[in-house]
């Protein structure tokens, strides 16, 4: 495990709110210098701390108005493998991401449409056909707040 001091939380809260700062922004918000940034950043990304950077699209901006997290009950899951439903339902576009969880549910998926007519679509024609897909609830996003990480 790499030791983490109160430096590196300062800096890991600053990449979580904007990943794309450069070492000398955020280097400027630390009051270090950029290769001393540039340094820590490396050597949490070479100890796993910065698994990754991604790129935050807007769903709405997209034409993406509704978010649906779908909580998906497998029917017969001895006949049908978590690898088959899992490859099948990450080949839709419009599910986001696909949690396997422990609890009420085996699935998690998080889906967007561009409104409601749409979401029963995918609903309906794509998530309904998976193979082994048995109860489904949905809880359509109101509202979201971002939390950046643990620290």
């Amino acid at each position: 495990m790499t030791e983490i001091d109160d430096i590196d939380r300062a800096l890991l809260r600053a990449l979580s709110l904007d990943a794309g700062q450069s070492a000398s922004q955020l280097g400027r918000k630390l009051d270090l210098s950029q290769p001393a940034t540039w340094r820590r950043v490396r050597r949490l990304e070479e100890a796993g701390v910065i698994a990754g950077r991604r790129l935050v699209l807007d769903a709405t901006a997209l034409g993406f108005g509704v978010t649906v997290f779908l909580g998906i009950k497998l029917a017969t899951k001895g006949r049908v493998s978590l690898e088959d439903f899992e490859r099948a339902v990450t080949a839709i576009r419009e599910v986001q991401t696909v949690e396997h969880v422990l609890g009420l549910y085996d699935y998690r998926l998080r889906v967007v449409a561009r409104d409601l007519a749409d979401f029963e679509r995918v609903l309906r024609r794509r998530i309904m056909t998976l193979p082994g897909v048995g109860n489904v609830e949905a809880n359509v996003l109101l509202s979201e707040e971002r939390r950046p990480g643990p620290l």
